[in-house]
């Protein structure tokens, strides 16, 4: 259940949130070097997770097992209940003083389920989630990010995920713009990324962000 302690304690949750290729991985890692060089401690996570329900979200979103829609977004809203309360999770992380760095939250579903089984079942699902301290929302435009995942394709021997073709990271962009103007009026705290920017710009912008967040000046 979430309370009013949980909300204070999660003030050191930062999640990153974008489309596929905006940059929120690549982002996160050099940010918890960044922290990790000034001696803060720092855990690092995803959504969907390495548990069991993360697994099995993360083969559906591969293609190899097919879902309903509906199935889809009860099941990350499982993990991200283990995720958030569970033993080794996001709460007990930042009780301990971690600053936890999380690659994908509550929007994402949100704004993806949103468009596969439509804005409510999405809504209910994640209604009782505390939103994260802050939330850095990577905008970029789904051209440039779709680009930027096919050079990725051609380096690894990952397959593309069903959700990476251009005309649903449009419509994933569009509904991302919608859910970030609801919860901004629910009171989240959300900062703005330009990921259009070359990688090293984009971290001096994360790096800001953060150091007036936490209230922390961290050496270069």
């Amino acid at each position: 259940m979430k309370t009013d302690d949980t909300d204070s304690a999660l003030n050191n949750f930062i999640v990153l949130e974008g489309i596929d290729g905006s940059g929120t991985t690549t982002q996160m890692h050099r940010l918890s070097s960044l922290l990790e060089k000034n001696g803060i401690p720092c855990m690092l996570t995803a959504e969907p997770t390495s548990r069991p329900e993360g697994v099995l979200i993360r083969r559906i979103l591969r293609g190899e097992i097919e879902a309903e829609p509906g199935t889809v977004a009860h099941l990350f809203a499982a993990d991200r209940h283990q995720h958030l309360y569970g033993s080794g999770g996001i709460l007990e992380a930042v009780r301990l003083g971690k600053i936890v760095l999380c690659d994908r939250y509550a929007l994402s579903s949100l704004a993806y389920q949103g468009i596969t089984c439509g804005p409510d079942l999405p809504a209910l699902l994640n209604s009782g989630f505390p939103p994260p301290g802050l939330t850095l929302f990577f905008r970029v435009d789904p051209e440039t990010a779709m680009g930027r995942v096919n050079i990725r394709m051609e380096h690894t021997s990952n397959q593309l995920e069903i959700y990476e073709k251009l005309h649903i990271q449009k419509q994933v962009s569009a509904s991302y713009e919608a859910v970030l103007a609801t919860a901004q009026a629910k009171g989240w705290n959300i900062a703005f990324i330009d990921a259009e920017k070359p990688a090293d710009d984009v971290a001096r912008q994360v790096y800001s962000v953060l150091e007036k967040h936490v209230g922390i000046q961290l050496k270069r």
